[in-house]
């Protein structure tokens, strides 16, 4: 594992897990993505990533205008590296998925590394009312659904978006197996290092929210790609700081926001990505560790900058 002495945190603003009904401060509004973004960024997170919701009734899309209405305030406001999904949400199609990175050619897109079974259906327990038609549907059907990740799709994203527009991927490992598959690619040579490698603990499908899977996974890791990689880590829900606790004393990096989890403690709604963003931070300073800069993690990852992206 690369340990360059400074925490990239990451933020992920909204997702596509969560619904309006479960958080009043999940943002869906192009607005409101681009405040919360931007207090993130202000809070000490270096790169912001990001889906697109319907504005009208905060159901994902990947529809690229939904993007554009956003991704270019953002970057007005703010130095952070912008990270747009190709995850998009359980469901839509791969083309649907790619569009919106295809067409603005970011800095990073997020990369899933493997097919899964991803069922949040227990995300619902918590809500008494809905308060749109489309919510309860689709937090429900979630365990019916696969999220579609295939070597043919991971190999045409990385020529779509790598090879084609210079974009470098923030490479989701939601098990250990998705590790091997991107030692695959990797001994192919169609990704290059440094790999900025996202392991994910507590999805159903995916592996526990255990510390032993993390430095499993950690160990794995180092066996497959040696000083090439950066980690990170995500911490499902309400293991989103102890994950990111356990990394952050490791040498890794963070994912917080309200994407991953909409608590800041127990029983307590996060008001904002930036309050997730503030405790962590908070955490590393208390280990003696600095925050790297959008600059800073701009070097780090071999990113091409803010000046290259197509908005």
């Amino acid at each position: 594992m690369k340990r360059a002495g400074k925490v990239i945190i990451t933020c992920a603003v909204t997702g596509s897990v969560h619904t309006p009904s479960m958080s009043p401060h999940l943002p869906v509004t192009p607005d409101e993505i681009v405040e919360q973004s931007v207090a993130a960024a202000e809070a000490g997170a270096s790169i912001i990533h990001l889906h697109a919701r319907n504005p009208k009734d905060g159901s994902p899309t990947g529809d690229p205008a939904v993007f554009e209405a956003f991704l270019g305030r953002i970057k007005q406001q703010t130095d952070a590296v912008v990270n747009i999904t190709t995850g998009g949400s359980n469901g839509m199609s791969a083309e649907d998925r790619l569009a919106a990175a295809k067409r603005f050619a970011p800095e990073v897109a997020s990369l899933n590394m493997g097919t899964m079974n991803f069922d949040y259906g227990q995300a619902a327990v918590r809500v008494a009312e809905w308060k749109h038609e489309w919510e309860a549907a689709y937090v429900a059907s979630s365990g019916e659904r696969i999220a579609h990740n295939t070597p043919a799709f991971i190999g045409r994203t990385i020529q779509e978006l790598g090879e084609e527009r210079g974009v470098k991927f923030e490479f989701e490992c939601y098990d250990v197996g998705h590790l091997y598959m991107l030692a695959q690619f990797a001994d192919q040579g169609v990704v290059k290092p440094p790999f900025f490698v996202q392991c994910i603990f507590g999805i159903m499908g995916g592996i526990g929210p255990d510390i032993p899977n993390l430095t499993h996974m950690v160990g794995v890791a180092d066996r497959l790609f040696g000083n090439d990689y950066y980690l990170s880590v995500i911490g499902a829900g309400r293991h989103q700081m102890n994950i990111a606790a356990v990394s952050l004393a490791m040498g890794g990096n963070v994912r917080v926001g309200l994407e991953d989890s909409l608590y800041i403690g127990k029983g307590q709604l996060a008001r904002s990505n930036a309050e997730q963003v503030a405790k962590i931070r908070r955490i590393a300073e208390e280990l003696s560790l600095e925050i790297a800069t959008p600059a800073e993690a701009r070097e780090m990852l071999g990113l091409k900058g803010a000046s290259a992206v197509s908005f």
